[in-house]
């Protein structure tokens, strides 16, 4: 069954890929069948997420957060590569906002993890950070790394 496939079995609708917010490029390729993606925030549409874990949002909305925002991570591999050229998940970093009193970054992270172990049945090794702050005021900033077939 095709990534495809089980996006729409799911019932799982990618967004547009998000637009650059600099200088930088969205993919890219190295080593053997490797790919870098840059970090995709968790914006989508009307859906602007801002603010501080600890602070402003819990960690249940975080997650939809960290959700959103590898929905978009997936939506630049779609247009840049396409989805079903992934062959593995290979490494994801996570980087949430966070109050200084905030320790829960990898359950929030989890609503990423969670999206890929639905499309592509694995889950990447993964760091999941706390930041003063990201831009836009963002909750969640997400990158990955994937192989290719």
């Amino acid at each position: 069954m095709s990534v495809y496939d089980v996006l729409k079995e799911k019932g799982i609708t990618l967004p547009p890929a998000p637009p650059k917010g600099g200088l930088y490029t969205p993919v890219k390729e190295f080593g053997e069948k490797l790919i870098y993606v840059s970090g995709c925030g968790c914006n989508i549409g009307d859906e602007i997420g801002c603010g501080k874990l600890g602070k402003e949002i819990t960690v249940e909305e975080g997650k939809k957060w960290a959700r959103n925002a590898m929905l978009n991570v997936l939506s630049v591999v779609d247009a840049n590569v396409g989805l079903d050229n992934v062959k593995s998940c290979v490494k994801m970093l996570a980087f949430v906002a966070s109050d200084p009193d905030f320790y829960q970054q990898p359950a929030v992270a989890n609503g990423a993890s969670e999206l890929l172990m639905e499309v592509f049945g694995e889950v990447p090794s993964r760091s999941a950070v706390g930041m003063v702050c990201l831009p836009d005021n963002l909750p969640i900033e997400i990158e990955m790394i994937f192989e290719l077939k």
